[in-house]
């Protein structure tokens, strides 16, 4: 009996002894797992921010050797292609400014002005087209001025005034145009130049000698390389213009039309009345 009692004791502790030790283990497995997604969080953020660094340097190394690169060139080629990239960009944005601000809603003022021009007449349809900007309007005020001649001469006055708009677009766009074809140019102009140096020194020293030859090539090609970055630049500028003085260009032609139209109209129902 004492041994039955004996080994049902047993039998208890190694049971509640078991269960504890489930019991630690499953607790401290939360433990564990909290730290481990912690560790792994850690890690994701610093192989985050190691990338995010990496690539700032990246940047800073880029922009510092085209510095570098820059500097290396010779002073007197690499001056004038940055001369031509800051005149040329110079002018450019004068331009974009110019040719925004010249831009209106041509239908809605079109439609304004005959408005106007049917209710209070050609001094009423002068004022709605004085107080507009841009090219459009000042050729419906111009054409309106003159339409107390009769409609021959305000036709005449529209197409005048309007090749002086169109001049007026275009000012100072033939001077991007030069600075496209003039960086090449003288990057090329710079190469040529340079290989010639190497080769007096290649003859000046009777050997071929690549430590001789190499500062001089590189500076050659340098000079090529800047100018053809600027004309890059300054085409994409340039090609933005034109598009938009194309677009000016067909909205005043449409314009003109439509007003040569309502002065028609006006003088008709005028004479039969």
């Amino acid at each position: 009996m004492k041994r039955l009692f004996s080994i049902l004791a047993i039998t208890g502790l190694m049971t509640f002894g078991n269960v504890q030790a489930q019991d630690s283990t499953q607790a401290a497995a939360p433990a564990t797992e909290q730290v481990a997604d912690t560790t792994a969080t850690e890690a994701t953020t610093d192989e985050a921010a190691a990338t995010t660094e990496e690539t700032v340097a990246e940047e800073a190394t880029f922009t510092q050797s085209m510095k570098k690169r820059f500097i290396e060139g010779d002073p007197i080629w690499m001056s004038p292609v940055l001369l031509c990239l800051i005149l040329g960009l110079a002018i450019a944005i004068e331009r974009i400014i110019y040719l925004n601000l010249s831009t209106i809603n041509t239908k809605k003022f079109v439609s304004d002005v005959e408005s106007a021009l049917n209710s209070g007449g050609i001094e009423a349809a002068k004022e709605v087209a004085k107080n507009t900007a841009g090219p459009v309007a000042s050729i419906f005020y111009q054409g309106l001025e003159r339409s107390s001649h009769g409609l021959e001469s305000a036709e005449k006055s529209i197409v005048a005034y309007g090749g002086v708009q169109m001049g007026q677009l275009e000012k100072n766009v033939s001077w991007v145009s030069l600075f496209i074809a003039l960086a090449p140019m003288l990057g090329f102009l710079g190469t040529v130049i340079g290989m010639i140096v190497a080769f007096d020194q290649i003859e000046s020293a009777g050997s071929m000698e690549p430590s001789l030859v190499a500062g001089g090539i590189k500076v050659a090609l340098l000079t090529t390389v800047f100018g053809l970055i600027v004309a890059m630049i300054l085409q994409v500028f340039y090609n933005y213009i034109t598009a938009k003085i194309d677009s000016i260009v067909n909205d005043m032609e449409d314009a003109s039309i439509s007003l040569v139209d309502m002065l028609s109209d006006y003088f008709k129902e005028k004479l039969n009345k």
